[in-house]
């Protein structure tokens, strides 16, 4: 029993003492960033109306709605690429003159997957009534591909970073032994965009550049 009780406290004091000493590490952050060129279009439209009778702007409303979604897919728009976001009808009051009045409105994004189509659709969707357009988002079709370069990249830079650190310390870098993916900023676009009433005239009313995807990771190396 006596050398039971020993062997225990000699594994306890072992234990302990490995907490005690704990191995030396170097953590750092590595960010990878990838750059793509768009190849999608959401456009954000909504179609407003005001008036005396609910069902009037309402009415109103459902028409110019309805020309919009025959427009887009006579344009080759599919069903799935046409959303409503959301769809208003409020009772408000003008508290100077006490005249009440209803207002309409619905918002429906749009997603083009042929950014040629970009200006001709906009011109049309124009002429159907849609008066106002909330602004637009450049998409990438390749999201996945984007996302697995850029983790790469972001590991290969907190190794490098961490290489430097163990050099300049006169150490020797070992195997990560933790890694935690902190920030991953899906498509931040990083373009200049004039948006104009008027697509009718052939001018370039967007400019697209590129969309930049960036992944950003925490990792922990054995120093030795």
């Amino acid at each position: 029993m006596k050398n039971i009780i020993l062997l225990f406290c000699f594994l306890t004091g072992s234990i302990l003492y490995g907490q005690n000493d704990p191995k030396p590490t170097i953590a750092v952050m590595g960010t990878g960033t990838v750059n793509v060129v768009p190849d999608r279009v959401v456009i954000n439209s909504r179609i407003e109306h005001t008036g005396n009778s609910a069902a009037e702007v309402k009415k109103q409303n459902d028409q110019v709605v309805n020309d919009v979604i025959k427009y887009l897919k006579s344009q080759g728009v599919e069903a799935k690429d046409i959303q409503t976001e959301y769809i208003r009808l409020n009772k408000e009051v003008d508290y100077n003159t006490k005249e009440i009045y209803y207002s309409a409105n619905q918002a429906i994004s749009i997603q083009l997957k042929d950014l040629r189509k970009y200006e001709t659709v906009m011109s049309g969707l124009l002429k159907t009534g849609l008066n106002r357009i909330d602004g637009v988002e450049f998409k990438t079709s390749q999201k996945e591909q984007l996302q697995a370069e850029a983790r790469q990249k972001a590991v290969l830079n907190a190794k490098a970073k961490a290489e430097e650190y163990a050099e300049a310390l006169g150490q020797e870098l070992g195997k990560a032994i933790s890694m935690e993916e902190v920030q991953t900023d899906h498509f931040q676009p990083v373009y200049r965009m004039e948006m104009k009433a008027d697509s009718s005239s052939g001018q370039q009313t967007i400019a697209p550049g590129e969309m930049e995807v960036t992944v950003k990771v925490n990792i922990s190396f054995l120093l030795l």
